[in-house]
């Protein structure tokens, strides 16, 4: 059992507000994120400067100079060439604000993190995963870089391969914050492999992060353009042409109707396993948080599979693309929630086994 001070156990709460709160800004970043991608807004800014670039252009000359890097790259060149300035202001300010939005994440997190630390009121325990929290942040906006540096020489668009890296930290970057606000003032939790409902609770969770990656492919290749059409594709409920790329390997990660289709089958197993998961963990032999959480779970995942073929269906509108893209996140906090209520409910004197005899 972890032993607090005083002092420690009294900023509790607040430390575990300040990471929910950074959490949120994460769901947020994520957001701006998918708006950026569906606006076709994110190599606007052809420059990574940490620290200066916070600073938007503020006369028409500063803005004529960034108009011109941009008319530089092969997205201008062979796309939007003869775009207006207005135009360009529009696509910039998305990227700017997604860019912005992450040095306010960094801030936000090492600021507070400082204070609580310096002043004694995080336990020793808790500081290397903060640090790990915040070098992750960093990672991600380095990364976010070597995504927008694909796209500035020969494509015209960033690789897929580096877009689905950079979701997928992020969506890791934000389950970490989330588990670790879910842990502050509870004491050490047994691990979930030990439990009956934790090896599928962790497996839905990493399916989950799973399907997030793959999301990522599907929005690199702009997959969800094409094959609008449910629950066939090419009239087919498997079409043609799945492996039609040398070498194989490609089509799962560059072939349009690869893409589209393998995110489809796992929303499949995902719903499948969610409800089988959820009618397990409605046994009364479990406590009502496992209960609840558990149900969350498959509500999550149909009303994120419902977005998923609305927003195809309607070819992707950005505020469709962008619930959908959230909702990955609401189903990951479900698991997490779930996770943490199988690791910290006490269990009833009757076992799943003993019961079921």
């Amino acid at each position: 059992m972890t032993v607090l001070t005083e002092k420690q156990l009294a900023s509790q709460p607040y430390i575990r507000w300040w990471l929910l709160f950074v959490a949120a800004m994460v769901f947020a970043m994520v957001i701006v994120g998918g708006a950026t991608r569906l606006t076709d807004s994110g190599l606007s800014i052809t420059e990574w400067k940490p620290l200066l670039g916070a600073i938007p252009p503020l006369s028409e000359a500063h803005w004529m100079t960034a108009f011109d890097k941009y008319r530089q790259i092969p997205e201008y060149q062979l796309i939007n060439k003869g775009m207006s300035l207005d135009e360009f202001k529009f696509i910039y300010w998305w990227e700017w604000g997604h860019r912005f939005l992450g040095r306010a994440i960094g801030v936000a997190f090492f600021i507070p993190f400082a204070f609580f630390w310096l002043t004694g009121r995080l336990h020793k325990s808790q500081i290397p995963r903060l640090l790990a929290l915040f070098v992750l942040g960093g990672l991600q906006g380095a990364l976010g870089w070597y995504m927008v540096k694909s796209g500035l020489v020969e494509r015209t668009d960033v690789s897929q391969y580096r877009l689905s890296a950079h979701l997928t930290l992020a969506t890791i970057i934000f389950a970490a914050i989330v588990w670790t606000a879910f842990g502050i003032g509870r004491d050490k939790r047994p691990p979930a492999t030990t439990l009956s409902l934790g090896w599928p609770a962790l497996i839905l969770t990493g399916l989950i992060i799973a399907q997030t990656a793959l999301g990522g492919f599907v929005a690199g290749l702009d997959a969800g353009l094409s094959h609008n059409t449910w629950p066939l594709m090419d009239g087919r409920i498997i079409p043609n042409g799945l492996l039609a790329m040398e070498p194989t390997w490609r089509n799962f990660f560059e072939n349009v109707l690869t893409v589209q289709f393998q995110h489809r089958m796992l929303a499949y197993v995902i719903a499948l396993l969610a409800l089988l998961h959820a009618m397990r963990a409605m046994s009364e032999t479990y406590p009502p948080a496992v209960r609840m959480s558990g149900f969350a779970i498959l509500l999550a995942v149909l009303a994120q599979i419902g977005f998923g073929i609305w927003t195809l269906l309607a070819q992707v509108p950005i505020t469709l693309g962008l619930i959908h893209q959230g909702g990955a996140l609401v189903v990951l906090t479900a698991c997490i929630w779930h996770l943490h209520a199988l690791c910290s409910s006490p269990r009833t004197s009757v076992s799943p086994a003993a019961a079921s005899v």
